[in-house]
């Protein structure tokens, strides 16, 4: 999986291509814990991430939890089938998700 980001005062973009899974969570879960900081609004753009397992899962529920205390998170342009996977696991009822 790749991540890239795009900070702009508190406005925090990251960017995931790939599979976001066991193997690749933990890359992001460093990511997010040393670039949160000060992070208002986090946004994850989900246009190239083609699979989420529950690694990933876990992953957005920790991120979740920390924005609720210091801003807000929001998923865009979710792919067809990631966007079934949040459904299943009801992500899709407590994340903010738009297309």
């Amino acid at each position: 999986m790749e991540i890239k980001k795009e900070q702009s005062g508190s406005n925090l973009t990251i960017f995931l291509e790939g599979r976001l899974d066991a193997t690749t969570a933990p890359s992001l879960d460093k990511e997010i814990g040393s670039s949160l900081d000060g992070v208002t609004n986090l946004v994850f753009d989900f246009s190239k991430l083609v699979y989420i397992a529950s690694a990933g899962l876990r992953t957005l529920l920790v991120a979740q939890k920390r924005m609720k205390k210091q801003g807000s998170m929001k998923i865009v342009h979710v792919s067809k089938d990631v966007n079934d996977v949040l459904e299943m696991t009801g992500f899709i009822d407590f994340l903010t998700i738009e297309n």
